[in-house]
């Protein structure tokens, strides 16, 4: 009996210092270490903010009128392409006419008591300077003839003033270019008073649109007159068009037509960007989503930044490996099996992604962008076979009971 029991201590002892050597990593680690490399190669350097803006026409007029009336006569419609001068429509002459034939009559009549006046004056004043007449009568004549030049020049003012006002009946187009706006029809009573009320609206040349867009306070920084900008409309998801900054609105209001756009939380400045419209498939309106590019550089040789983060340093590199440094404050290194050599390089713009390289390295140069260190821990032999189970894990429930049947 003593001796079965010596013989099961030591099995006990054998299994928990095997156990003990496989669960502790019978095996030592094996680290493996994997570089990534990239060509020193010629590509675009980018940085871009982005935006949402209007279609809008270049030139776009408001056509209006000055005086209060009955439209009579409309000559356009929408689209209707327009000349510099053309008759678009007339507004209801009568009653602007029969101003124009009182004042014609006040005027005349203001006229021939100037002229009366002028001439008794005249006549006066040559007996005054022989003392022919008393000086109270040469004043009153004087005085005659004054007031009836200011009344004449008063009545003068107002025909020239009917007679514009029957003009602005005739309503012509102040440019060449299409309607793009029709606010009135005929018939309609148009009352002009503070504001002059809008008839049509006219723009200039369709083929030359521009973006308006709204940009954000925290990116108007970097937006400068002349950069490259590329936009889409969703009429036409499938096509990007292009154009260029030319304006940055300045100001400070609430309006927009001031040039800044102010919210509770958010200052937005408007940016005027050109849109050319050869086809026609910008239409006045539409929003755009603008992609304006504050730093744009093509065919420039380049690298990924991350290169030039990358040190031979360890756990990166085996205790065998061998690194030729030399001074500098940027560097690439190139990889040669275990030898790592170093490359002092002069840099130029970098939008974090790519870096602009200005000299120190040949095109096309493998450098290292990157190294990976990873862990393989292999198990130290065979996993236990099929219905065996460490002494030491809890069995299930009556297992205790059948290994005393065993024994």
């Amino acid at each position: 009996m003593k001796k079965k029991t010596i013989i099961l201590s030591v099995l006990i002892a054998l299994i928990v210092i095997g156990g003990a050597v496989w669960a502790l990593g019978g095996s030592k680690a094996k680290h493996q270490i994997t570089y990534a490399t990239a060509p020193v190669a010629k590509g675009e350097i980018s940085e871009s903010v982005t935006a949402t803006g209007t279609i809008e026409p270049v030139t776009e007029v408001e056509v209006g009128t000055q005086v209060s009336g009955i439209i009579d006569q409309i000559y356009v419609d929408y689209n209707s392409v327009v000349k510099q001068g053309q008759l678009i429509a007339m507004m209801d002459r009568v009653t602007l006419e029969s101003e124009v034939a009182s004042a014609k009559a006040a005027f005349n009549g203001a006229k021939a008591e100037y002229e009366y006046q002028q001439k008794l004056y005249e006549r006066n004043k040559g007996l005054h300077a022989k003392q022919l007449i008393a000086d109270t009568d040469y004043e009153q004549s004087e005085y005659n003839y004054l007031m009836a030049k200011a009344n004449y020049e008063s009545s003068q003012a107002a025909l020239a003033k009917a007679e514009r006002n029957l003009s602005y009946t005739i309503i012509t187009a102040p440019i060449d270019g299409i309607v793009i706006s029709k606010d009135v029809e005929e018939g309609q009573t148009v009352a002009s008073g503070f504001e002059t009320p809008t008839l049509f609206t006219i723009a200039a040349d369709l083929t030359q649109m521009q973006v308006v867009a709204d940009v954000d306070e925290a990116d108007i920084g970097g937006v400068a007159e002349g950069q490259r900008v590329t936009f889409t409309v969703d009429a036409y998801p499938n096509d990007t068009f292009e154009g260029t900054v030319t304006q940055i609105r300045l100001g400070e209001s609430s309006d927009t037509s001031a040039g800044t756009s102010t919210s509770s939380t958010v200052v937005t400045y408007e940016v005027v960007i050109t849109a050319p419209n050869p086809d026609l498939k910008l239409k006045p309106r539409l929003t755009a989503n603008v992609t304006i590019y504050t730093l744009d550089r093509h065919d420039v040789l380049c690298v990924p930044a991350r290169a030039l983060r990358f040190t031979p340093e360890a756990p990166l590199i085996t205790p065998d490996a061998v690194v030729n440094d030399c001074p500098g404050e940027h560097k690439l290194w190139t990889r040669e099996g275990n030898t790592f050599t170093a490359h002092a390089v002069q840099v130029g713009i970098s939008n974090g992604i790519n870096t602009e390289i200005l000299g120190g390295i040949s095109e096309g140069t493998q450098v290292v962008t990157e190294a990976t260190l990873s862990n393989n821990m292999p198990m130290a032999g065979p996993a236990p076979a099929a219905g065996e189970r460490s002494p030491f894990m809890p069995g299930p429930p009556g297992s205790d009971k059948k290994d005393k049947q065993r024994k």
